[in-house]
């Protein structure tokens, strides 16, 4: 089975570097019109995260095509960082023992970076359970980044650490599934 992977469009908080996980805002005017410009290939069945920003941009990019909620896809619930900058935390202890352990440590509040990426995979999980039930043969997640870092680096072939999956707003990967294994096609770079 195809499997894209985009990450959603623009919105005010990334213009600001901030984290944004379980704040929902909408997408910028320059996201919605990025999003709606792009030409990918329709996919059979688009799942998407709960948060606004993903419904936006699915409903841009796929105009038409059915949308299914994945509550496990939302972002990471940064806790007591939500919302909040790097010029924002500095010098906040917590925050400095965070970037020291690689981001592995918990977000004081929030989740792990183990959690997270344990709740992404059943959300993988569900909606390939939906998909293949259904006999599709392409589908598409519009959802976060931190969403396509967890699954891609347990899932993903060939192997990559964490940040090696980062992209940026309306990029990411297209793969193929093969019941095991996500095997990277291509990385896409939409804007």
């Amino acid at each position: 089975m195809k499997v894209d992977w985009l990450r959603h469009g623009q919105t005010k908080g990334n213009l600001e570097q901030r984290y944004v996980g379980t704040t929902d805002e909408p997408l910028t005017l320059s996201g919605r019109e990025q999003a709606a410009g792009l030409k990918l290939e329709q996919p059979e069945m688009v799942f998407i995260s709960p948060r606004i920003r993903c419904r936006e941009t699915a409903e841009l990019v796929y105009p038409g095509c059915p949308l299914t909620v994945i509550s496990e896809l939302a972002e990471c619930s940064f806790g007591e960082f939500e919302y909040k900058n790097y010029r924002e935390l500095n010098g906040d202890p917590r925050y400095q023992q965070w970037i020291d352990s690689g981001g592995t440590l918990g977000f004081p509040g929030g989740e792990s970076r183990e959690a997270f990426s344990h709740r992404c995979l059943r959300g993988f999980q569900k909606a390939v359970f939906i998909a293949e039930s259904r006999q599709v043969s392409h589908i598409s997640f519009v959802v976060h980044g931190g969403t396509i870092m967890a699954v891609l680096e347990k899932m993903g072939n060939p192997k990559g650490e964490y940040f090696s999956w980062q992209c940026k707003n309306l990029d990411g990967f297209q793969t193929r599934w093969d019941g095991k294994n996500l095997n990277i096609l291509k990385k896409m770079n939409t804007v």
